[in-house]
């Protein structure tokens, strides 16, 4: 791929759109900034690709929790919060679409839910065709964890990471950037220990030194902590040669666009794969 054209995977995270300690809560004001940051890296750089994703927050996670869709659905009540929570997620999207538009991005949401199909939560079939046609045509698709049919489980949800983990397999993204809450990863969890060392980079030799201090995240969360991101951002970058992840905080203003140009100058954490 042309180093002047790069194709970046951006995740908005849950906690940073939303309040997820409140039930709906979106940060509007957090979001009209970000999409402005987006913005700006578009201006910068023209010929930057991005397919933008986000998480559900307060929205999808709460109700999924409720009916435990993650793990199966095989009742009527079940199949009830299954669509449910689909319904929360998409409305979130419609924030998140709307704001994105307002700064005069091209987005098109793109309902990964119709064609997710995972087997025993693990991703099999996804949106990645109809996200490369609408690259080609200059558009930015817009994705979202969502749930999905699953061959075991009945049904379960896909996490916005696990949908970019598979669409990277063809897609092949130049970069990963996930910006969530937390300006990095820090040695310890930074909102209990004050004290807690931001860490710059992490391979998988680094990995077992910090793999004590990671805990979940705050709030409602199905699909896993700071842990467990770490080790699919590992996995990402393990199965392409030169993808890098970055995991950052997008409360710091400029953050975003830094992270969305590359460079040396990143912000919050890279992981790399050694290879």
């Amino acid at each position: 791929m042309n180093p002047q054209s790069p194709l970046v995977f951006l995740k908005l995270g849950g906690s940073l759109i939303t309040d997820k300690r409140q039930t709906e809560s979106p940060r509007l004001d957090v979001l009209e900034r970000l999409s402005a940051e987006i913005a700006d890296a578009c201006r910068q750089n023209p010929a930057l690709q991005l397919v933008i994703g986000h998480g559900s927050g307060s929205f999808g996670h709460v109700t999924a929790r409720r009916y435990g869709t993650r793990e199966s659905v095989r009742t009527p009540e079940q199949w009830q919060g299954f669509a449910i929570t689909a319904d929360a997620a998409a409305r979130l999207n419609r924030i998140v679409a709307s704001s994105l538009l307002k700064a005069g991005l091209p987005v098109w949401s793109i309902s990964p839910g119709a064609t997710l199909r995972c087997e025993d939560g693990r991703v099999l079939a996804g949106p990645e065709e109809t996200v490369g046609l609408a690259l080609e045509r200059g558009l930015i698709p817009l994705v979202h964890g969502d749930v999905a049919l699953d061959s075991v489980r009945g049904g379960t949800i896909a996490s916005t990471e696990e949908i970019f983990d598979w669409m990277a397999r063809s897609l092949s993204p130049q970069r990963i950037v996930l910006a969530g809450e937390v300006d990095g990863v820090f040695s310890a969890d930074p909102l209990r220990f004050p004290n807690a060392e931001p860490v710059r980079e992490i391979t998988p030799a680094s990995l077992t030194s910090l793999s004590a201090g990671l805990g979940g995240s705050h709030g409602t969360d199905v699909t896993g902590g700071m842990a467990a991101k770490i080790d699919q951002a590992l996995a990402m970058a393990g199965r392409a040669t030169g993808l890098e992840v970055i995991i950052c905080g997008g409360l710091q203003a400029g953050n975003l666009t830094r992270a969305l140009l590359g460079g040396a100058d990143w912000p919050g954490t890279r992981v790399i794969s050694e290879q």
